[in-house]
């Protein structure tokens, strides 16, 4: 793999919500009465920002790496995940220099709970909390998201080869 001083990636991800299941994002649970269907613990945040670390690099997608085919991943806690997706990268040279992440949900209401999960999320980055944005925005009841049918999650990454 060429190394370049920086790497950006994008990803994207989307999770139905279903009736009685926890839900997580970034890492923090959120009480609400929905949840994300998934094989794992349905962590929509942290499944996109996987998927722009391991695409900076173009390292495939976080379906090639832990495949919901796979009773190793059923209900893992995503942000195991991500841990572990931040070692492929450091093992790779790079770290992670910042990450914006945006989350579209109609509800519930997240602008109480984007302070923990920019810290939950550094932490499990091994970088500091002013590296990671997190943003919620509605759809204004358009579109899945909007009906409450979903939740979606865009992310990007730039990389930075790793300070020794």
């Amino acid at each position: 793999m060429k190394v370049l001083p920086y790497r950006i990636g994008h990803g994207y991800d989307v999770h139905a919500l279903g009736e009685g299941l926890e839900l997580w994002l970034g890492g923090v649970r959120i009480p609400h009465t929905k949840g994300c269907i998934a094989h794992s613990d349905g962590d929509v945040a942290i499944h996109a920002l996987c998927d722009a670390m391991l695409g900076a690099l173009a390292l495939g997608d976080i379906g090639q790496h832990f495949p919901d085919t796979s009773d190793e991943f059923k209900g893992i806690d995503s942000r195991i995940l991500l841990r572990r997706v931040n070692g492929l990268i450091r093992g790779h040279g790079y770290e992670v220099a910042n990450a914006d992440i945006t989350i579209a949900a109609q509800r519930p209401k997240l602008a109480g709970y984007i302070g923990r999960m920019r810290e939950t999320l550094a932490g499990d980055l091994e970088v500091d909390v002013s590296q990671v944005s997190v943003k919620a925005t509605t759809t204004e009841h358009l579109g899945f998201t909007g009906r409450e049918e979903g939740i979606a999650v865009w992310a990007s990454v730039l990389l930075a080869v790793a300070q020794e």
